[in-house]
Order: structure tokens, then C-alpha cells, then sequence
């Protein structure tokens, strides 16, 4: 604690935001969690729907706000936090940190959820210009990835194996 009260005057401020930054931090990844939970959700629904029915649109409104109000907002709000707390963490840690096998594996985890976001996008796109390929089953059996990825981060980032 000796090493957050004499850091140099410009890196106080921020370090002494620690936990809201932390608390932050966690709230955008519950909505960025929620919204990739709910999309596959969304789309196993939305491949039983006729293309051009009321109910294709609807899924289609759906998942483009999801998308665009929740998730992506939720992602940029989880990389500007998380990305204030690796800096902080490398102010009182120095970079070593980053070699340990936990910080590895959540960074690891991090890049699937992004790559996931990703993914999800193409596929609302699909949705739109009714040329999904992927069906129902598919839908519900990727659905929980992203939680299996969190639970991998999460576990990482509280034990802090190898460290």
C-alpha cells in the first residue's frame, strides 16, 4: 500500500480511483456478457422465422439494437476500464505482471470474447441480408461460450495461479 501513497503526483489521481475503475469495470463486462448471452439466444430464435414475416423484422430490430445500444458500447466500456487498470497495474506492478500464467490465460480469454463479439456481428449482418447458413442447433450450442469464457477469466484474475 506504501507504493500507491508515493506514487509521482500524476498517477495518483487515477490510482486512487482503483476500485471504481475496478467496479466499473466489472459492470461493463456484466452487460457485455448479457448482450453475447442473448444474441445466440436472438438468432436461435430468428432461424425459425419465414424471411420478409413480421417476426423475421422484429428479430432483425432486436438484434441490431442489442448490438448497437448493449454489447458494443458494453466492449469499448470494458477495454477503456480494463485497459486504466493494466495501466495502473503496471504503475505499482511494473510489466512482469503480464508474464505470470494467469494474466496470460485472461488475455487469452479476452481476444476469444473479442473475436466472439466479432463473430456475432457477422452473423446479425447475415441475419439482416437473410443469408444465415448456421442453424438453430448451432445457435444453442455455441450460446454458452462466452460464459465458459468468463468463468476461465474470472477464475485467472482471482487466484492468480503461477504467480
Amino acid at each position: 500500500m506504501d507504493r500507491l501513497r508515493v506514487a509521482p503526483r500524476g498517477r495518483e489521481g487515477v490510482i486512487q480511483y482503483y476500485n471504481l475503475i475496478r467496479g466499473l469495470h466489472i459492470i461493463a463486462v456484466i452487460a457485455w456478457m448479457a448482450g453475447m448471452l442473448y444474441l445466440p439466444r436472438l438468432f436461435a430464435y430468428h432461424t425459425r422465422a419465414e424471411p420478409g414475416s413480421q417476426m423475421d423484422e422484429t428479430f432483425k430490430t432486436m438484434e441490431v439494437k442489442l448490438l448497437r445500444i448493449i454489447i458494443n458500447p458494453a466492449m469499448v466500456l470494458v477495454f477503456l476500464f480494463g485497459g486504466t487498470l493494466v495501466w495502473i497495474d503496471l504503475t505499482r506492478l511494473g510489466p512482469h505482471f503480464w508474464s505470470a500464467p494467469w494474466a496470460l490465460t485472461k488475455l487469452a480469454g479476452i481476444v476469444f470474447l473479442a473475436s466472439w463479439h466479432g463473430f456475432l456481428a457477422g452473423a446479425r449482418r447475415a441475419f439482416a441480408e437473410n443469408r444465415n447458413q448456421r442453424s438453430e442447433r448451432f445457435w444453442r450450442m455455441t450460446n454458452e461460450l462466452p460464459f465458459l469464457a468468463a468463468i476461465v477469466i474470472v477464475i485467472a484474475a482471482t487466484t492468480k495461479f503461477g504467480a
